[in-house]
């Protein structure tokens, strides 16, 4: 078995309505799980560090920049039987501006956006559900480890 560590994954989140909305992207039906909808997500470049992966798939597959961003405190993991390979994923929380507009590449073909409450019963992967869950406690209610979660932006 191959273990690989080159991925991210990032959910975006934006103020709304006194609350918080979280995105979601579906993929293209011609593309790998096609119909999946999910968060960004992506495989990091050659001497790429995953805080950068994050920021260009962010803008790669929604047109999007993070106001913050933040890491996760877990890493996602799946398993994948054809080619044998269990992929480690490091996991982001951007929050964009409430105006920011999604423009979805050709990975995808359509995007939403959920309120925050209730989010994760429309992610597919109990994992996605579980890291929604401390997206919700810890960056959305600004739980005690927020401030330490926060990645330093470049200006």
């Amino acid at each position: 078995m191959q273990l690989r560590h080159d991925m991210i994954e990032c959910f975006v989140v934006r103020p709304a309505g006194g609350g918080f909305e979280v995105l979601q992207l579906r993929r293209a039906a011609n593309d790998y799980m096609g119909g999946l909808w999910h968060a960004v997500a992506g495989r990091m470049q050659r001497d790429e560090t995953a805080v950068a992966a994050c920021l260009r798939e962010l803008r790669e597959e929604a047109g999007l920049t993070a106001a913050e961003l933040y890491c996760l405190d877990r890493v996602g993991q799946f398993y994948m039987p054809a080619a044998d390979i269990l992929w480690h994923c490091v996991l982001f929380v951007a929050v964009v501006e409430g105006g920011a507009q999604v423009v979805v590449n050709d990975e995808h073909d359509a995007f939403r956006w959920l309120a925050a409450e209730g989010a994760a019963k429309h992610f597919t992967w109990p994992s996605d559900r579980e890291a929604l869950a401390q997206v919700q406690e810890q960056i959305l209610s600004d739980g005690p480890a927020k401030p330490y979660m926060r990645v330093k932006l470049d200006p």
